[in-house]
């Protein structure tokens, strides 16, 4: 059934990204990823309309004020994401389902406006000590940075019950299982 949309929304750290680009490779769901709009600087090998589509501030701005945006937030001071209604449509009109990678509040606005074409999946850290741990491993944090996103993280984690699933990613090789069976379930 095509034009489904299933988000994935957790903390920053929690695995999510990992588990979209593994369910992504599995032909038999027909998904299609939602490029994010941000106005973050790259990381690493990322690339412009794969990973992200990387705005200047201002560009994105702009798309806010004309109303480009399905969903949107400002996350930190200047760091803006969203998905652009055009990303939406152009998968749509392919024929395919929508698989988003975004931000906890994203995820929220998107089922509030696809309620039921939509199936939301929370993918909470085994513990926020684990998390700190997944983000130092990462390299790409400051203390600064680090402290921030931990606060966010619990914050974020108190919003996993607006969720349609939760799932724990304590080993990923099964959530990975658990996360294809759920949307077996959904799109039949």
């Amino acid at each position: 059934m095509a034009g489904k949309l299933i988000v994935f929304s957790a903390p920053s750290g929690s695995g999510k990204t990992t588990i979209v680009r593994e369910v992504l490779k599995d032909d038999i769901f027909n998904f299609e990823f939602s490029v994010s709009a941000t106005s973050r600087k790259k990381r690493g090998n990322e690339k412009n309309g794969k990973d992200y589509y990387f705005l200047s501030v201002e560009d994105f701005k702009s798309k806010i004020s004309d109303n480009q945006f399905i969903e949107w937030e400002e996350v930190y001071k200047n760091q803006f994401y969203g998905t652009l209604k055009s990303e939406v449509r152009r998968i749509i009109n392919k024929g395919n389902n929508i698989i988003f990678d975004i931000d906890v509040f994203g995820g929220i606005n998107i089922k509030k406006q696809f309620a039921e074409e939509c199936l939301t999946i929370f993918i909470m850290p085994p513990s926020v000590k684990v998390l700190e741990k997944r983000l130092r491993h990462r390299g790409t944090e400051t203390e600064e940075s680090l402290k921030k996103r931990l606060a966010k993280a619990e914050k974020e984690m108190t919003f996993s019950k607006e969720f349609d699933v939760v799932v724990i990613n304590n080993i990923l090789e099964d959530v990975i299982i658990e996360v294809k069976k759920i949307l077996v379930n959904f799109l039949s």
